[in-house]
């Protein structure tokens, strides 16, 4: 099979874990005697530096021809610490999003037996943690129209939603859920938002198209709370632009590091893969990084391909690799493996079909030399 896919590395550590996930694409190629034509092109801060604006309308047309495009990470400290500036690299990625109408942002949350030690909850509030979060990407307060007083002491952002965008939405995330658990859950905040109460109308609307699907309403607050007590109550969690940002990165910190956490961002024609994390600017050029979530975001882009065993190959990668202890210093500070490193042994396992057997020697040799 022949693709065509847009990489955006962006900033921070975005060209390192980046970098890994193209070692990953390269050794399917090999392995499943496909071909995926690669093509490099800048968004955010790189952008902004080169081309004036975090994303060019050549990038954007490049984009929307693409099967898929797979982003990095966005941000820099300097655009971060100086509210007065006016052009972002965020704003990039917004308009990436909006020109390619990605109205659905699918985040998974599994966990992984080596992760438990790590997360900020207890073991017994992990037992049974699977989760997927449907979040309306177009849409809501960050894309509303923004006023600013001429005397700059006030200011405002309007929240807008239309029943069609929530309908599109809403059926993926039923749809997801009769493929799950039969479960879903709508946060909104219906109490005091006339947005919340027309998602909270269209939701019930449909779940009559849906009679095997359990539906219930949580308040973003409590829901919040929730995420924390008891996440394994959840299973597929369908929320506003604003609400779903907030509750899935709560969600994706049950695993105890932001570096395994992957998303695909779907339209009707078009889908972009990136990891759920930041970019992280500290780490930046050191080789450091999880390239984990970024590789796993790729998975999922065989998935939207319909390459199933494709997908499943890379995740049996990134599991080996999570049993071997092949894993970066957010994972684990006793001997950590270098960002490349993960990445070029992820590759090797691919490519070698999982016959792979590396002996104590070897991988004490792997992770202190750049392969």
């Amino acid at each position: 099979m022949e693709k065509k896919i847009y990489v955006l590395p962006g900033d921070g550590i975005g060209p390192e874990i980046v970098s890994q996930a193209v070692k990953v694409i390269k050794a399917i190629d090999i392995a499943f005697d496909h071909k995926f034509e690669l093509k490099n092109g800048l968004i955010g801060a790189s952008s902004i530096r080169d081309n004036g604006e975090p994303i060019t309308q050549e990038a954007i047309d490049v984009a929307k021809l693409a099967d898929g495009v797979l982003l990095g990470a966005i941000g820099e400290p300097e655009f971060d610490n100086d509210p007065t500036i006016k052009v972002r690299p965020e704003q990039g990625l917004l308009k990436l999003r909006k020109s390619l109408n990605l109205y659905t942002n699918i985040r998974p949350v599994s966990m992984y037996d080596i992760l438990k030690d790590i997360s900020p909850l207890k073991n017994e509030n992990l037992k049974g943690v699977d989760l997927v979060v449907y979040r309306e990407l177009t849409g809501g307060i960050y894309f509303g129209e923004k006023k600013l007083s001429a005397d700059e002491n006030s200011a405002s952002d309007l929240c807008s939603y239309s029943k069609e965008e929530i309908t599109r939405i809403a059926k993926m995330a039923f749809e997801a859920a009769v493929q799950r658990s039969n479960k879903l859950t709508l946060v909104d905040k219906a109490n005091v938002l006339e947005t919340s109460r027309l998602w909270r109308r269209v939701v019930q609307e449909m779940a009559s198209e849906f009679p095997g699907v359990e539906v219930d309403y949580l308040y973003v607050d409590n829901a919040a709370m929730q995420m924390v007590v008891n996440p394994a109550q959840f299973d597929v969690v369908l929320t506003e632009n604003m609400f779903g940002d907030i509750i899935s990165d709560l969600s994706s910190v049950l695993t105890g590091s932001l570096g395994m956490l992957p998303s695909a961002s779907i339209g009707d024609s078009c889908a972009m893969f990136e990891p759920c994390h930041g970019s992280y600017p500290q780490a930046a050029g050191k080789d450091v990084a999880n390239p984990m979530a970024t590789i796993l975001s790729v998975a999922m882009m065989y998935d939207h391909f319909k390459l199933f065993k494709e997908a499943k190959a890379i995740r049996d990668a990134v599991n080996w690799a999570l049993k071997e202890n092949i894993v970066t210093e957010d994972i684990t500070s006793d001997s950590p493996s270098r960002c490349s490193v993960v990445g070029d042994l992820i590759a090797h396992y691919i490519e070698e079909g999982g016959n792979v057997s590396l002996n104590k020697d070897y991988m004490k040799e792997a992770m202190n030399t750049v392969i």
